[in-house]
């Protein structure tokens, strides 16, 4: 997958503009005891104490280059790694990869973990449905879902909406205010523009099929159980519609049922764990 989200496609201004404040954050007034210690031209590398997928290496060089630090060597984004394998070779002043050291091990932690975790759940659903995409949601960190998202794409997973604005997501506090899903999407498409999709969100049989009626060009099955799932899918296809409509599941996956919901014939599955949930993967930088 061509990654869309990355240090090489954001924009370069917002992205230092975003790593510094990330840097201003930590620093304060001043890195207190850097400043006492001596300022030498040194090497330092970034180690991995797990294993995992790296993820967040073309952010973190952007990050040392704010600090005019350069990265001699380094493994690319996406490459499983063992423990104790090296990740990034750096060389610059010590005060300066001092200050931005943990700045840059937080990204990169936070961003491979993310990535293994999506890593897993591809390779789970795939194993039953070679055709399915693994999703996103936008269960993210506040101000970090550039880098979430990001490392998602990295582990082989989709990064569904980036935002409010990229499609139309009929979900049920949207319901309520029409009269039904059909209502909903039929009212809502009126006043969309061809250029974005529309989704609803539906909790049974009967919802999926008005929506798919009204000409949702997404219907998401909410909470709704594999089995439940399988009888909507079937259904579809009995009434020779199913082709005409991607079909999402999200609600309670994690990778102990992935297998399940991936074998009801669905196109997408959305998880917010990934994102919620993946544990970090532990990095650290030491002065060589």
């Amino acid at each position: 997958m061509v990654c869309v989200f990355s240090a090489n496609n954001m924009d370069s201004f917002i992205l230092r503009q975003t790593l510094s404040d990330m840097l201003k954050e930590d620093l304060g007034l001043c890195d207190i005891t850097s400043s006492r210690v001596p300022n030498k031209k040194v090497r330092a590398e970034i180690v991995s104490h797990d294993s995992g997928v790296v993820s967040g290496v073309s952010e973190v060089e952007e990050l040392f280059k704010l600090v005019d630090v350069s990265v001699v060597n380094k493994i690319p984004d996406g490459k499983s790694v063992k423990k104790n394998e090296r990740v990034m070779l750096l060389e610059g002043m010590s005060r300066r990869i001092l200050v931005s050291e943990r700045t840059a091990l937080n990204i990169l932690s936070r961003m491979s973990g993310i990535s293994t975790m999506t890593r897993l759940f591809v390779e789970c659903a795939r194993s039953v449905n070679p055709k399915v995409r693994v999703a996103s949601t936008r269960k993210t960190t506040p101000l970090f879902r550039f880098f979430e998202k990001t490392a998602v794409e990295v582990g082989g997973g989709d990064t569904h909406r980036l935002g409010l604005s990229d499609m139309v997501l009929i979900k049920d506090n949207h319901v309520r205010l029409f009269k039904n899903v059909g209502d909903a999407v039929r009212k809502v498409k009126a006043q969309t523009s061809f250029a974005h999709k529309v989704e609803v969100e539906v909790r049974s049989m009967a919802e999926a099929l008005s929506a798919v009626s009204a000409g949702a060009d997404v219907v998401m099955f909410d909470n709704m159980s594999p089995k439940e799932i399988s009888r909507v899918v079937a259904e579809l296809g009995k009434q020779g519609v199913r082709d005409g409509v991607l079909l999402e599941a999200s609600g309670g996956i994690t990778l102990d049922n992935v297998r399940d919901f991936a074998s009801t014939g669905v196109d997408v599955l959305s998880a917010g764990c990934l994102t919620s949930d993946a544990p970090s993967i532990d990095f650290s930088l030491e002065l060589v």
